[in-house]
């Protein structure tokens, strides 16, 4: 009952911080959200599973019940932890608990509302990462667009109407477009199924597909589900030319908002595109390969020449999202244990050095209410510290060894290069590797002009020191960065026995 304390404990705490006082909201928000950080810790220290969750895999934390009976087929409270989903979850609880922490400062207007919010997404967010029956985790999925439109609808800058009526459309017509999909999918899979839990549709997709539904043949229905849900779940990621949405909502957004969104929402599209897409379709993947790997070039390229012409701070870091996304999908299609065990770290780790790059910038922005780079300069002298945890993420970003980022990219090339299903895989990860080079360029251009050189920003607010519940959360980030570069195996392990599974479905090594 471990999962179901954690979601218990945010919800209950969402409902008790939504009704406390606003002084005391965000002080008891953070105390709560220290229970399911310090609980999904002892978990990951206790993990016993093993293999793939959709796969013959030994769950972790298992609890099953049945639930509502839907016609010939039965919905369940399914929930349990692999390899993949456990390191998810602890970030999720790790970076809610430092996004309370960072919004002590900017947060000054009907607090508990706000601090509600960010409980309930970490409620919904844990069980995206932990249902393994696909109603109850669309459920989850479907409940985080909410808090995260009034997020940025009501606490968000002066376009916050347009970025977040934007957001929700497309997030919400990809989930339709998913879901039509999947169901499609169910009943073209016959009386081999007679549930929607995950395992049982992924074992019926092995054994055989779907036969022919509504005239359709079963290996064309295959193909046109396995299309739709990657669209639906490219718009979450987001994969170039579905990313139009991102630049917008992260501007917009308060930074905790931020700091969740690029962390721990992006994520879902992917570990989406890991669970379906790359588990229960061996075939397409193979098929689609190309494709795809070339989606994920452009997505890196593109993201990066975008950021290059930006001049806010944070549409910089909301644009490297999107390449350091493409890497993910490159490491997932490479089809190899360190290609997708790399594009499962990589998840991990931008959710990391992102969060630590937009709360950097949140606390620039609130000492000098700009993020525009032509406007700022010299900046080291006035926030040394700030600016140092600052400099620090941005070498994350660009693949510093001994930072996880560096790790990621790492395995994710070293898989994607020696990939045997992926043709052209040479070229594909030499072109991606090339992003590394856009990124460092804008990031280090950003830096020179902003941080160094003559103070000249004319304010009249206070540049100075930053306080310290506004850096604190930073310094864990950092820390963690460099826990996982130095030592990649505390999660690289895990993933790699809920991985190996996968690969042996379609023959990859």
């Amino acid at each position: 009952m471990m999962i179901e304390t954690l979601i218990a404990v945010a919800l209950v705490g969402a409902l008790l911080t939504f009704v406390a006082p606003n002084k005391v909201a965000g002080k008891l928000a953070f105390a709560i959200s220290l229970i399911p950080a310090a609980l999904s810790l002892w978990m990951f220290t206790a993990f016993d599973g093993s293999g793939n969750a959709l796969l013959d895999g030994q769950l972790a934390f298992e609890s099953q019940m049945e639930w509502i009976q839907l016609g010939e087929y039965s919905i369940s409270w399914f929930v349990g932890l692999d390899g993949i989903s456990l390191p998810l979850v602890v970030l999720t609880t790790v970076l809610i608990t430092l996004a309370i922490v960072s919004s002590w400062t900017p947060i000054d207007d009907r607090q508990s509302q706000f601090y509600g919010l960010l409980l309930f997404i970490e409620a919904n967010l844990i069980g995206v990462f932990a249902a393994l029956d696909f109603f109850l985790w669309f459920v989850f999925w479907e409940a985080v667009l909410i808090p995260m439109y009034l997020l940025i609808g009501v606490w968000g800058g002066p376009r916050r109407k347009y970025a977040a009526i934007k957001f929700f459309v497309y997030t919400n017509v990809a989930s339709l477009v998913m879901f039509v999909a999947f169901i499609s999918l169910v009943f073209g899979l016959g009386d081999s199924v007679t549930s929607f839990a995950l395992p049982e549709i992924a074992a019926a997709m092995l054994e055989g597909g779907p036969g022919s539904f509504a005239g359709i043949a079963g290996s064309t229905l295959a193909a046109a589900v396995f299309i739709a849900m990657f669209l639906g779940f490219a718009v979450k990621v987001p994969v170039v030319p579905f990313h139009t949405w991102l630049p917008d909502a992260h501007v917009e957004a308060p930074t905790p908002a931020s700091v969740l969104l690029a962390g721990v929402l992006l994520k879902m599209g992917t570990y989406a595109l890991l669970r379906f897409n790359f588990t229960m379709f061996p075939d397409q993947v193979e098929a689609f390969a190309i494709p795809i790997a070339a989606l994920a070039v452009i997505s890196v390229i593109y993201g990066a020449m975008l950021a290059l012409a930006q001049t806010d701070l944070k549409r910089i870091v909301a644009y490297s999202s999107v390449s350091s996304m493409g890497y993910v999908i490159l490491g997932l299609v490479a089809y190899t244990q360190f290609g997708v065990g790399g594009a499962t770290f990589q998840m991990v780790s931008h959710g990391l050095i992102s969060g630590l790059m937009f709360m950097a910038v949140g606390v620039i922005y609130n000492a000098t209410h700009t993020r525009m780079v032509t406007d700022m300069s010299g900046m080291a002298d006035r926030m040394p510290i700030a600016v140092g945890v600052l400099i620090a993420g941005a070498f994350g970003y660009m693949g510093l060894p001994l930072m996880s980022g560096f790790a990621a990219e790492y395995f994710i090339f070293f898989g994607a290069f020696g990939s045997e299903m992926l043709e052209y895989a040479p070229a594909f990860t030499a072109l991606a590797m090339f992003g590394i080079v856009i990124v460092a360029g804008y990031l280090l251009f950003a830096m020179q002009r902003t941080l160094f050189g003559p103070y000249r920003l004319e304010t009249d607010y206070d540049v100075g020191r930053a306080p310290l519940h506004d850096v604190a959360p930073m310094f864990v980030l950092l820390a963690l960065i460099i826990a996982l570069g130095v030592a990649p195996e505390l999660i690289f392990d895990m993933i790699k026995d809920a991985v190996d599974p996968i690969l042996a479905l379609g023959g990859g090594a």
